[in-house]
């Protein structure tokens, strides 16, 4: 497959696969090879045609390094390493994957080895079967995760319901997208809350949407330091007035809640 061909422009919405998924890495070296392994086996026992890409937002260790030799020792080519030449941080990465993509479908993954193989496999056996999928999770099963860190997860969960009108059990569980949607309707914010922001603007549209419950979440890195920074908080507050904003325009020209349809699944 070449993704580059020099003078040719290329179609962002073209597809040539079914699924891209990007994965998401800054200063992973210890986590990014085990991802690579996890994710790669359950697309493998899925199936359908893929492209995993890397996104090296900057490391400053040798992740990239890495990266590049898992690729060149087992000739992979449906996996290739980007190099951010800036610092794009999380949502960044996530729009810019999305125009690099290939797929019919679109999913972010970190690189820090956050998911295991059931929750991958889970997740791919439910693609095709609406435009968006919303994986939940029970925050009492998320193991490493503090009491403090998941009630701020419910609180987030409610304060996005309150603002929006939807009833979304969870949204930071990295949904799958059709691609073409994420490049049509991007996040107006790129921050902590950018999932956030993405999944209430895409339920305004006239989708198919499910959600469904994620197996096998954990945190190895422990990462409830860096999630309540003052950045990440300020990013917060910036997406909850996109979504307020969002409703209030939508009330005034007479639309309704939501145009969305929710299908359900046996989970």
């Amino acid at each position: 497959m070449n993704f580059n061909l020099p003078g040719v422009k290329r179609d962002p919405l073209a597809c040539e696969v079914d699924l891209t998924v990007v994965v998401t890495c800054y200063n992973e070296h210890k986590f990014i090879l085990d991802t690579l392994d996890l994710l790669t086996s359950a697309l493998d026992q899925w199936g359908g045609r893929y492209e995993v890409i890397v996104m090296d937002d900057c490391s400053t260790d040798h992740s990239a390094e890495l990266v590049e030799n898992y690729i060149a020792k087992r000739a992979l080519t449906r996996l290739r390493l980007h190099r951010n030449q800036t610092n794009l941080g999380f949502g960044g990465n996530f729009v810019e994957g999305a125009f690099l993509g290939r797929g019919k479908y679109y999913r972010l993954c970190c690189g820090d080895n956050a998911e295991s193989a059931e929750a991958f496999a889970h997740i791919f056996s439910l693609i095709g079967k609406a435009d968006l999928i919303i994986p939940y999770q029970v925050q009492s099963e998320v193991s490493g995760r503090s009491w403090q860190r998941r009630v701020l997860s419910r609180l987030f969960t409610g304060i996005v319901n309150l603002l929006s009108g939807n009833h979304i059990l969870y949204y930071n569980s990295l949904p799958v997208f059709r691609r073409e949607h994420v490049i049509r309707f991007p996040p107006q914010t790129l921050g902590f809350g950018f999932q956030a922001d993405i999944v209430t603007r895409m339920l305004q549209q006239d989708i198919t949407y499910l959600q469904s419950r994620h197996r096998g979440p954990r945190e190895l890195k422990g990462k409830d330091s860096t999630a309540l920074t003052m950045r990440n908080l300020l990013s917060v507050v910036h997406t909850f007035a996109e979504i307020a904003i969002r409703r209030v325009s939508a009330i005034s020209y007479g639309k309704k809640r939501s145009r969305a349809r929710e299908l359900l699944i046996d989970d």
